[in-house]
């Protein structure tokens, strides 16, 4: 063979392979595409039928519209719920200044739809960076199933399920970060390492977790520094930050099981650390909860050392005492999903070179599909189940719905049932109507269904009842909805 046939047929090769890799973008894009659809669809088809909630999706959406505004972020809704009144900000409810990014989705649509499909492309937005990590650990095929086997996970399908939340941005950072730092790209690595300390203001426990996960692995200094940035920016947070704003640090503290505040809970911990221990154990909920979280990469996340960087958020919640925490119902295991993705990827691979079979890509590819069969067998039993079923696109109070919150007119207060407030958010400013009247002079009630923060429809309609006898005149009323005017 002469130099230049070998020459021809090396570049021919080269060429073939670049034809080749160059269609994964538009497949990979498309898979990205296709997903963050599916996640709006769901998301917006609850908001048109009324299963959207004020608490927390106008809460989010006051907060956008103000950055959008070029205001401060203030959220009425949650102020005066709280009796901070309305000019309370929403960085002294959560620190949570990535909202503002979100603004220009207001400047094309002002209202919580845009932020139904900005959370939608942002979850979305996390697979192409956990395909490239996946290729270049365990190859093309592999990368193909464990991102479908994320686009369908349980964790992403109740956080798109429920409103609008913050940890929206947390997978693609979390992607970002593990993917550019195996890459060995670690300036962008360690930006979207501090994007995360802008999403809430107990990121900084993942990013000290991300810390020991770097010591484990050999990088001590670096590790150490990650730990001690990560734990100051928490400390920095929560008891300087939100302060400053008008927050309260003991707003979100579920720990009065173990002590009034954080040296307290320390201490308790210290005198019985055995007890600490058992906690994360202690209820069948939360045995579930770490169960399904280990499962979808059938355990191997747990032969890795990535999983340390989902640790610390992991017993945040199960050492807490609200129930809620630690269920598998909200949105709390999306801050995990991509790192725990990751850590099973990495997991398989230092397994296979304990085993000498670095190379099977046999064993690769099964693991891959099994991870996808998982993330299939799951969705019947979590949100996406929602999509196939006829019945999800209707709901018998819609028109009621629609028609109580057309009574109310543009520009003013209203004190609005928990699932209508969102109707009304684009267009007036929304409190939550609750059993203590904030003397709005509109209320949206609802009288044959419970919800959100009463104890029985009976209750409402007692709380309806009051506010009739305190010069409110009811001005429309179908199928339990009752709107009310003051006179």
């Amino acid at each position: 063979m002469t130099a230049e046939t070998l020459a021809a047929r090396t570049g021919a090769s080269a060429a073939l392979w670049k034809t080749r890799l160059s269609g994964h973008p538009a497949r990979v894009g498309a898979l990205a595409l296709v997903s963050a659809a599916v996640y709006a669809v769901l998301g917006l088809v609850k908001l048109a039928t009324f299963r959207a909630t004020t608490f927390d999706l106008v809460i989010v959406d006051q907060a956008v519209r103000n950055y959008a505004h070029f205001r401060p972020p203030y959220i009425p809704v949650r102020g005066v719920f709280s009796d901070r009144g309305m000019d309370y900000i929403q960085l002294a409810d959560h620190f949570s200044p990535i909202y503002a990014l979100l603004s220009p989705f207001y400047w094309i649509h002002d209202g919580p739809e845009s932020l139904i499909v900005a959370q939608a492309a942002l979850f979305a937005a996390a697979i192409p960076f956990l395909w490239r990590y996946t290729r270049r650990v365990l190859g093309v095929a592999p990368a193909y199933l464990l991102s479908v086997a994320y686009a369908l996970s349980w964790p992403v399908a109740q956080a798109v399920a429920f409103d609008a939340h913050e940890v929206m941005f947390v997978p693609l950072l979390t992607a970002i970060m593990i993917e550019r730092y195996h890459a060995g790209r670690t300036l962008p690595a360690f930006l979207a390492m501090s994007g995360l300390l802008l999403v809430k203001e107990d990121m900084g426990l993942m990013v000290a977790g991300v810390g020991l996960c770097l010591v484990v692995m050999g990088e001590r200094w670096r590790g150490a520094l990650c730990v001690l940035y990560g734990l100051g920016a928490v400390l920095v947070a929560r008891g300087l930050v939100t302060s400053v704003f008008g927050g309260d640090a003991t707003d979100y503290w579920g720990y009065g099981h173990l002590g009034k505040n954080l040296p307290d809970a320390l201490m308790g911990i210290v005198r019985d650390p055995v007890s600490a221990l058992l906690l994360p154990f202690s209820a069948e909920a939360k045995v579930d909860t770490l169960l399904l979280l280990a499962w979808p990469t059938l355990m191997l996340c747990l032969l890795s050392p990535l999983s340390l960087a989902a640790l610390p958020h992991v017993l945040e919640r199960m050492l807490s005492d609200r129930d809620q925490w630690w269920q598998a119902d909200f949105q709390y295991s999306a801050f995990t999903v991509i790192i725990l993705f990751c850590a099973g990827v990495d997991g398989l691979a230092r397994l296979l070179r304990r085993l000498k079979r670095a190379d099977d890509r046999s064993l690769k590819l099964a693991w891959a599909a099994a991870a996808c069969a998982v993330a299939l067998t799951l969705v019947p039993k979590f949100a996406l189940d929602q999509l196939y079923h006829p019945a999800f696109y209707t709901e018998p109070k819609a028109a009621a719905a629609a028609e109580a919150a057309s009574k109310v007119p543009s520009g003013v207060t209203v004190e609005a049932v928990n699932s209508l407030g969102p109707a009304l958010s684009s267009r007036t400013t929304v409190l939550l109507w609750t059993a203590k009247s904030h003397g709005a002079p509109w209320v949206v009630a609802d009288t044959a269904r419970w919800e959100f923060p009463f104890g029985s429809p009976d209750e409402q309609l007692a709380v309806v009842g009051g506010l009739q006898a305190n010069g409110y005149t009811k001005v429309f009323e179908r199928d339990g909805y009752v709107v009310l005017r003051r006179d």
